[in-house]
């Protein structure tokens, strides 16, 4: 193991059910496939308390489940500690972002990328959408997004392209 400390990374949705603890879940999955869990702290956050304890949604759940990720988690609202905290801030939208940047120090700004940003098919649309209230494809549609985007992150960081 490394003496560089591990980078940490937040990922953020609005409630902190659905999308960041994909995110979350799934980023970890990828760095320890690859060998890599040492080098990497991962967490998720909402930028609303709507969510607060609960745990991840078991649509979102039963998606990752049918492709072989399991997880689990409660719900938490970002605070102000986290963007001292981690050294990269992901929100997985403009909405998200923006409330971000409302409440980032000065000094913090440049540690939030969108998730998208990292996703190679992402074009224009740098949203990752909230599938809440739609249907189980939606879900299906997210989970690939995520994985798409947390997979060129990881290979960005490893590849220094990205700086945590």
């Amino acid at each position: 193991m490394s003496p560089q400390e591990p980078t940490r990374i937040l990922f953020v949705c609005l409630g902190n059910i659905v999308r960041s603890p994909l995110a979350e879940n799934l980023f970890r999955h990828l760095a320890e496939e690859a060998g890599l869990g040492g080098k990497y702290v991962v967490d998720s956050a909402g930028t609303a308390a709507y969510h607060v304890g609960d745990q991840p949604d078991r649509r979102m759940r039963q998606v990752a489940a049918q492709r072989g990720l399991e997880y689990t988690g409660l719900g938490r609202q970002v605070r102000p500690d986290d963007f001292h905290e981690f050294d990269l801030v992901v929100p997985m939208d403009g909405s998200n972002y923006a409330d971000l940047m409302a409440i980032a120090p000065p000094a913090a700004k440049d540690k939030i990328r969108l998730m998208r940003e990292f996703d190679p098919e992402a074009g224009d649309d740098k949203d990752v959408p909230d599938p809440y209230y739609g249907g189980i494809e939606g879900f299906e549609h997210v989970y690939d997004l995520v994985e798409r985007s947390s997979r060129e992150l990881l290979r960005r960081l490893e590849a220094g392209e990205v700086g945590a």
